[in-house]
């Protein structure tokens, strides 16, 4: 982690500002754009260069956990490693109670961008200073307020592909074993041939160098949920890949895009998921 905090952090913002004025768009983030910054939009203009679908990625993985938020009942919502996430100001409605879980250097860096902000309620979250490689965020998490008798929307979004698994699996038992069995957890994850850098694909090729270069290499991918997911005291667990979740969003399908390396895996220890 470099000083000043995660820079794909950065990049993820800028993204997400572009994918807001895309025609039709399925998310909308008037804050993406200032968060993200000049830094933010060099590293994704840096990604844009040789992946053309960067925008249309990021409007897919937004829009789709957006959609979560919006028809979960919980009214708890966890958002470990938010980065410059918005989704406490974006999805706000009374009774719902956001916190937001994240390195304190990156957590650092975005109160004091969100503070030059107008017209951001800087409250709208509860901030939970947590490094995921040594400590444990639900005891952080019960300590700022969260009840964890009652259930809770988990989101944790573009940042397992940063851990090791051991940090990943300590996490995972956390929720089966520490919150209400009717919680839900919901991250994406790139396939190992990706994470791995094993991938023919010049674009996969250049955002491993590109992550590596901002020193947040990417550590670990992921083909098959089940297997770990078990492991971690999960009962129920969907995947949906990037190519599902794009269709459903915006009725296109395009093989060329390569979607379909790149997955969402929903998790319950006691809730079925709906059929």
């Amino acid at each position: 982690m470099r000083q000043g905090g995660s820079q794909t952090a950065l990049m993820v913002a800028a993204f997400r500002g572009r994918a807001s004025r895309l025609p039709n768009p399925v998310c909308h983030d008037p804050w993406a754009d200032a968060l993200a910054g000049e830094d933010g939009a060099r590293i994704a203009d840096a990604y844009g260069s040789f992946n053309p679908h960067a925008t249309l990625w990021m409007a897919v993985r937004t829009g789709f956990l957006d959609r979560i938020v919006q028809e979960t009942h919980a009214d708890q919502i966890v958002i470990l490693g938010a980065g410059l996430d918005t989704r406490a100001a974006r999805l706000a409605r009374s009774g719902v109670r956001f916190f937001e879980v994240d390195h304190p250097q990156t957590q650092a860096t975005k109160r004091a961008r969100l503070a030059q902000l107008e017209n951001y309620p800087i409250d709208a979250a509860t901030f939970v200073p947590c490094d995921f490689e040594t400590d444990d965020p639900l005891d952080r998490l019960t300590a700022e307020g969260l009840d964890p008798a009652r259930p809770v929307l988990v989101l944790w979004e573009g940042v397992v592909h940063y851990l090791t698994e051991e940090a990943i699996q300590t996490t995972l038992r956390r929720i089966t074993s520490g919150l209400h069995p009717d919680s839900v957890l919901v991250f994406d994850t790139v396939s190992k041939v990706v994470a791995q850098n094993r991938s023919r694909r010049e674009m996969d090729q250049e955002l491993a160098k590109l992550v590596e270069e901002v020193g947040e290499p990417m550590l670990f991918g992921l083909d098959d949920a089940v297997p770990l997911m078990h492991r971690c005291g999960f009962q129920h667990v969907r995947t949906v890949s990037f190519d599902e979740a794009c269709l459903s969003l915006t009725g296109t399908y395009e093989r060329k895009r390569a979607f379909r390396f790149q997955h969402f895996v929903l998790g319950s220890a006691g809730r079925p998921f709906p059929h």
